[in-house]
């Protein structure tokens, strides 16, 4: 068992863990969870010992290995197959000093342990694994250093697999894996014989790959068995009781406090209030974990809705270089109520196809046709390194509201999620979430009549995630998602379409049909859920449902948009009458006027409040239907 032992650590200051303490049971799988920014990468890196504890410590079983994903991906001569087979070093060595070896005493040793170590299956196992990763055989044999960075990262979680170390590490593995290697390491690790612990934000994995959850929060480690749909209703029956005891405790504590004020000082009561005193020095806060607030992901659709289709495609191709499309034969159309998610493997046209809905690529043949006042809102990975590294939130949007105020810039910009800490911070100091949210920002400030989101939670945590998938919930536009994170594509997608073969045609299943036909290709046996997931029928209904609630709620969203709109309008209109009626000379050179403005003003206070009034009523309206 790994023993964490009243671990305290701070780095630039900043306390990161205070006192934790845990105990890892051995061969279990443990997700690691916890807000960005709170120490997960910092704990795996004191487990494998880069770093030292300022207090406290950890305790490794003798002779444990720990192994993990090495920070740097290869990029040398060797092939990828050669290189995850050189992480068994105990193999690579004993093949090395076979060679050399003369002793007939000692090589008989090195066979001998070559068999115990199963060495001969080595390169099969290597192929294997790979293949699960995506690398077919061909590519197994190329060097790594013609790999782009993505993949290089791959053929690094290979080899730490291929290791098998008693005590593997993960941080956010599936960050650079697409749908389908996402799926084939949640099998692998299933099965795997070791102790595992993975820093994750996919919701899948920690739901179907592990056996245990290592909370991080408010610098304490806290570890639940179960799922993390498991622990997430532990932890909230933990607050309900810890916030009941803390009621209970503050009521005896103004108890004692009502008793020892009106007897303190009676003779007949004096030791008796004492006794209370004490009691009430020794009584000890009850402390409850209260979850940090998640700003909300505020995405706008469209003001004025188009007729359907929104985007049709006849015959279409799309590519990079002259006759060599990359999709070609492409007949889809696309709603305004639609909420695709685009399905495939890595390579096969994913990005191509958003590129060519965005606009940025032209159809090489055949036609796309779309209305002239169609929006589009493109969000993307790649977007991440295009942002001014010396640019704050407030300068990406500063030329986007010109025409306001400062105050209504800033207030802007906290609708979308951007406190006072952030908002002057430049990008370049900005977390990976911040800047995902800051793109969403831009991408739908333009009220998009679709949203197209390729990879859009990469960086976001477990908790923003789920906040994202309210608001793609509660957004009235079209919606395309390319996504490797099944939650968000269970919960928001009402159809599937898959690109493959060099197309993109509509998918007659659902994810978990998807995901067991990608096992079934990399030659991994699934088995069939429990009936309590739900069958495939109903959760077609489930989708139907959720778009019809989508529709019957939206002309309410829209109607509170209006309201919204006009409270604004009457606001600056009673600004304007309020500079008009600072001037003091108005009241001396046309005192009529003045009055006049003066009854102006009030008629519109008046009518603010009433507007106000229809405001709140309909968001209550609101609040009540979508519960």
């Amino acid at each position: 068992m790994l023993h964490i032992n009243d671990l305290t650590y701070r780095i630039d200051g900043r306390l990161l863990f205070e006192k934790a303490t845990a105990g890892l049971p051995e061969r279990k799988r443990i997700g690691l969870v916890g807000r960005n920014g709170t120490g997960k990468s910092t704990l795996f890196r004191l487990i494998m010992g880069d770093i030292a504890s300022d207090e406290g410590g950890i305790q490794i079983p003798n002779r444990a290995r720990i192994g993990g994903v090495a920070q740097e991906a290869p990029g040398g001569k060797e092939t990828l197959l050669e290189w995850v087979l050189m992480a068994d070093k105990e193999r690579a060595a004993l093949l090395e000093e076979a060679e050399e070896a003369t002793d007939p005493n000692r090589i008989a040793e090195i066979h001998l342990r070559l068999t115990d170590i199963d060495a001969h299956s080595a390169p099969a196992r290597a192929g294997r694994i790979l293949a699960g990763l995506g690398f077919d055989e061909a590519t197994q044999n190329e060097p790594c250093g013609a790999l782009s960075g993505g993949w290089r990262m791959r053929v690094a979680l290979a080899a730490a697999l291929f290791e098998g170390p008693d005590i593997l590490l993960l941080d956010e593995p599936t960050n650079y894996l697409d749908f389908e290697g996402a799926a084939w390491l949640e099998s692998f690790l299933q099965a795997y014989p070791g102790t595992v612990l993975v820093a994750s934000h996919d919701r899948e994995l920690l739901n179907n790959a592990v056996t245990h959850i290592l909370h991080l929060n408010n610098m304490k480690l806290s570890l639940y068995t179960g799922t993390y749909d498991q622990f997430e209703e532990a932890r909230r029956e933990k607050q309900r009781l810890d916030l009941k005891l803390i009621k209970k405790q503050d009521e005896h504590r103004r108890h004692l406090e009502a008793f020892v004020s009106r007897f303190r000082y009676k003779a007949t009561k004096a030791r008796q209030a004492q006794s209370r005193i004490k009691m009430l020095e020794k009584m000890q806060p009850i402390a409850a974990e209260i979850d940090g607030r998640v700003a909300p992901f505020h995405l706008p659709g469209p003001e004025k809705a188009l007729g359907d289709p929104l985007i049709r495609l006849e015959g279409a191709a799309a590519g990079y270089t002259a006759d060599t499309p990359v999709l070609s034969g492409l007949d889809l159309r696309i709603d305004c109520d639609d909420r695709i998610g685009l399905l495939g493997a890595n390579g096969n046209g994913k990005s191509t196809f958003a590129k060519l809905l965005v606009g940025a690529l032209e159809p090489m043949a055949g036609r796309l046709q779309s209305s002239k006042k169609l929006v589009v809102g493109y969000f993307a990975q790649h977007q991440l390194d295009e942002l001014n590294p010396e640019g704050s939130a407030y300068d990406h949007f500063a030329p986007l509201l010109e025409d306001k105020t400062e105050a209504q810039k800033r207030a802007k910009l906290g609708q979308y999620g951007f406190s006072a800490r952030i908002v002057d911070t430049a990008a370049k100091n900005l977390s990976g979430g911040e800047k995902a949210r800051l793109l969403f920002a831009l991408a739908t400030f333009c009220e998009p009549h679709i949203l197209i989101l390729d990879e859009p939670t990469n960086h976001l945590d477990v908790d923003s995630r789920e906040a994202l998938i309210h608001a793609l919930n509660d957004y009235e536009g079209a919606v395309i998602l390319i996504s490797h994170d099944r939650h968000l594509l269970e919960t928001c997608a009402d159809r599937l379409w898959i690109v493959r073969d060099g197309s993109v045609s509509p998918f007659d299943g659902d994810v978990a049909a998807y995901s067991a036909e990608c096992l079934a290709e990399r030659g991994v046996k699934t088995k069939e859920k429990s009936a309590g997931g739900g069958s495939k029928a109903n959760r077609k209904q489930e989708r139907k449902e959720k778009a019809a609630a989508r529709a019957q709620l939206a002309p309410m969203r829209k109607a509170l948009n209006a309201m919204e709109k006009n409270i604004q309008k009457i606001t600056k209109d009673i600004a304007a009458l309020d500079t008009k009626l600072g001037d003091t000379e108005l009241y001396e050179k046309d005192p009529d006027k003045a009055l006049a403005l003066q009854k102006k003003r009030g008629e519109l206070t008046r009518t603010l409040a009433d507007a106000e009034e229809e405001w709140l009523s309909a968001s209550e309206e609101l609040e009540a239907a979508d519960a």
